[in-house]
């Protein structure tokens, strides 16, 4: 090969080698922020089958005079915990990928017909439960927070009906490496907040 030929061939290498330094972070950049956007979708997509099955929960047990699943659980008091232990039993689903200690609250609450909470009508439920709580056979990782605002015995299902509802707020913590880089901008963690709402049954 001659000299000249030599230095062309070093040269193409050599400017391949700086396209590709050039082009990988961007490449590595797309592939991680696709996986975290997966994951991301995933967890929302279990957040909003956990308020769904507390808010059927809750529009079929009412106030509490039937049982649902769990034959010998009625009464009033029986009803949030019901309604927490479906969604617990949703958020701790093998593959959710959620973690309890991220939950911030979840809320059971009267919604006006724009699916609103009513003031003074939500029941918070924060991450750690009584040591042996448990409803519907479930181990019951959260709290009431204060007193219930909207007690199961004054929800109605006659007309006109109430709506129940159930939304939960979880912190969703990036888990690739984009978490050091959002972090400098304070975003190394999203605040995932879903809610569904249902009439309550007749």
């Amino acid at each position: 090969m001659r000299p000249l030929e030599r230095r062309r061939h070093a040269w193409r290498r050599g400017q391949a080698l700086v396209e590709f330094t050039m082009i990988l972070p961007i490449i590595m950049t797309m592939a991680l922020s696709i996986a975290e956007f997966g994951v991301a979708f995933g967890t929302n997509m279990t957040l909003i089958q956990a308020t769904r099955e507390g808010a059927r929960t809750g529009a079929i047990l009412v106030d509490g005079s039937d049982a649902l699943e769990c034959p010998g659980l009625t009464g009033a008091g029986s009803v949030d915990p019901q309604i927490i232990a479906a969604v617990q039993r949703t958020i701790e689903s093998p593959g959710s990928g959620i973690t309890l200690a991220n939950v911030n609250w979840i809320h059971i609450f009267k919604a006006d017909a724009n699916g609103n909470p009513v003031a003074n009508s939500t029941n918070e439920w924060l991450v750690g439960g009584v040591v042996g709580a448990q409803s519907c056979g479930v181990d019951l990782h959260f709290h009431l927070n204060g007193t219930a605002l909207w007690p199961a015995s004054g929800r109605s299902n006659t007309l006109p009906v109430d709506s129940i509802g159930v939304s939960i707020s979880y912190k969703y913590k990036l888990f690739t490496p984009l978490s050091a880089l959002t972090g400098l901008f304070g975003a190394s963690q999203i605040t995932m907040i879903d809610s569904t709402v249902m009439a309550l049954e007749p």
